[in-house]
């Protein structure tokens, strides 16, 4: 005998897991927007998000944040506030001929005076630009509201067509206090929630769950759903059972994506800030995550000649000397060269001369593409080109004393352009009181030669 089909609640799935199968973050998913805890600068009375879908026009969005924070939830409660039907989609398993027999139906239900579609695309930064061109058509002309949901930068990972038809809302981690709010939720309801298991659980082992989670509910909600089945129905959940809930704390860290991006730049900024303990912290932070090593190495080697530079000629030394070490070491003893030269560069005199000076140098160069070498450093190496002029007048330098003797090297579209001004710290003053001494000498030259 051939077996029903499980009707859907939502369309796009075949069917619905029960209450007893579904997990407690599953299960605890708030039914109206008053019930949704944290995200009070969108969902706050007043706010723009929050007006627009109390008004029933919420247009197409993006909500993009890190995991937990209600995304889903959030696109969920747009669909039943609007009374819409809501459609998922998998940016992973789908594709384009299922967007087709999506908008085919949106556009039916309308047809037939039914209600509006809200297509919901979870994780939508992984589709292609294909997916992404399909979904224009249907979201412009109001076949159906699209709201995509995203842990990277949409401005990164979505075409700008589809970015510019769109609102995108930027969620943020949880507090600790939100987080709480919804494990107390949890303990208390006997419908959805853990209520009926009449668990005994301590505050600091609850605020502890709240804290280990960094600002996602989906996990706090797991562990603490982790810790129940542990103690049983009547049990008593401590800070010790919740450690062993919870496990290990991993990282909110993705080494191809923005927080990529934007620890690395945390780095470098803190070592160009010359704060050691945040460069240390960022350092710390990245490695925990799996970063590759020679990326720090690597952003390090750049810093050194960037912010460093001649304020501190043996910072460059330093940071390939640390990455060649740790290359020998491998790790875990590679990160103490790592960490080393994190708070050498740190502590060391900045200047940024070096690099001021070759932005001007190349666009100098770009304005003068053809101004000539002046005949006196031109090379000779022929006959003719002595004939011609080339090299006359040239000074070699040693035979001078002090190896200097006054002479111009610029072409003479150039002459008397400084590209480089040596900064006021570390060995920068040595290199200052060189182009003092060497002025003066053209100086004293120049005026020898008028008399």
């Amino acid at each position: 005998m051939p077996r029903k089909r499980v009707s859907a609640r939502s369309e796009g799935s075949l069917f619905t897991p029960s209450r007893d199968t579904q997990p407690l973050a599953a299960r605890m998913r708030p039914g109206i927007l008053d019930e949704f805890v944290g995200q009070e600068q969108l969902l706050a009375p007043g706010k723009p998000l929050r007006d627009s879908i109390e008004r029933g026009v919420p247009g197409s969005m993006i909500f993009w944040g890190p995991p937990g924070t209600g995304k889903t939830t959030l696109a969920h409660l747009v669909a039943s506030t609007t009374s819409r039907v809501f459609v998922p989609f998998s940016a992973v398993t789908e594709g384009v001929p299922r967007i087709r027999e999506i908008v085919a139906d949106a556009r039916g239900r309308l047809e037939m005076g039914g209600p509006q579609t809200i297509l919901f695309v979870d994780e939508i930064h992984r589709l292609n630009k294909a997916q992404q061109d399909s979904l224009l058509p249907p979201s412009e002309d109001g076949t159906l509201t699209l709201i995509g949901a995203t842990t990277e930068n949409p401005s990164f990972e979505i075409n700008g067509a589809l970015l510019s038809r769109t609102r995108v809302f930027v969620l943020q981690p949880l507090s600790v206090e939100d987080v709480e709010q919804l494990l107390r939720r949890a303990l208390e309801d006997a419908d959805r929630g853990l209520g009926r298991m009449r668990l005994v659980v301590d505050a600091d082992a609850l605020r502890s769950i709240a804290a280990e989670a960094d600002g996602d509910a989906r996990r706090a909600l797991t562990v603490l759903e982790a810790a129940a089945v542990h103690v049983g129905e009547g049990g008593a959940i401590t800070t010790e059972v919740a450690r062993e809930a919870m496990q290990k704390r991993f990282a909110r860290y993705d080494k191809a994506g923005e927080e990529h991006f934007n620890l690395l730049s945390a780095y470098h900024k803190s070592l160009r800030g010359s704060d050691p303990q945040g460069a240390l912290y960022w350092m710390a932070r990245m490695l925990d995550g799996g970063e590759d090593p020679m990326t720090l190495f690597r952003r390090a080697i750049a810093m050194s000649a960037e912010d460093i530079g001649l304020a501190d000629p043996n910072a460059l030394l330093i940071a390939v000397a640390a990455r060649d070490a740790f290359h020998m070491l491998g790790p875990p003893e590679g990160y103490l060269p790592l960490a080393e030269m994190t708070i050498y560069l740190a502590t060391a005199p900045k200047s940024h001369s070096a690099k001021v000076a070759l932005d001007g140098a190349l666009s100098a160069a770009r304005e003068t593409p053809a101004a000539p070498v002046p005949l006196h450093i031109r090379n000779a190496p022929t006959g003719l080109m002595k004939e011609l002029g080339y090299g006359a007048g040239y000074r070699y330098a040693h035979a001078s004393p002090d190896a200097y003797l006054p002479q111009e090297y610029l072409p003479d579209e150039l002459r008397g352009t400084a590209f480089y001004a040596p900064g006021p710290f570390g060995y920068e003053k040595k290199v200052a009181e060189r182009l003092e001494w060497w002025e003066k000498r053209k100086e004293e030259e120049k005026g020898k030669r008028e008399s």
